[in-house]
């Protein structure tokens, strides 16, 4: 990784800790029913855009000097019926984890109360794919999927 994309995954990681993982509220998206969270600093532009709660679809895209440079899609759902009392404290507690050597999702591991969050992915910043899992107790309770890189 050279310099400019030590500074690009630096603002990559302090997007996401500054947006979802951090707690920002939602605003309402131009398309119907989306959900649109954005950061800027400097000359980038962070977006994330998504739809749904329980079952939910959506994609990051940074944008430099207003042209689109790097985008990764997400799709994420609960593996059960109902959401576990703690469980969105405990996912963006893992989100707030995410590293400049990885700036995907969260760390490899990171475990909560009675939770256990896993991340696994392969590819670099340019390219890359990877999912993430929530277990509690030893069950799996939430999958999510994520692709994406560079965009020229």
């Amino acid at each position: 990784m050279n310099q400019d994309d030590r500074e690009f995954a630096q603002f990559l990681v302090t997007a996401k800790q500054r947006t979802y993982a951090g707690g920002t509220a939602a605003q309402k998206g131009i398309r119907p029913n989306a959900h649109v969270i954005e950061y800027a600093e400097g000359e980038f532009i962070y977006v994330d855009t998504y739809f749904g709660a329980f079952h939910f679809i959506g994609e990051e895209v940074i944008s430099q000097d207003e042209r689109p440079v790097w985008g990764m899609n997400y799709y994420g759902k609960m593996l059960i019926d109902e959401m576990p009392e703690g469980f969105n404290h405990c996912l963006r507690q893992a989100l707030l984890r995410v590293s400049r050597d990885a700036p995907f999702r969260g760390p490899e591991q990171y475990r909560c109360e009675t939770f256990f969050y896993q991340c696994s992915w392969s590819g670099k910043l340019k390219g890359f794919e990877g999912y993430e899992i929530i277990s509690q107790n030893g069950a799996d309770i939430y999958k999510l999927l994520f692709h994406g890189g560079e965009i020229a």
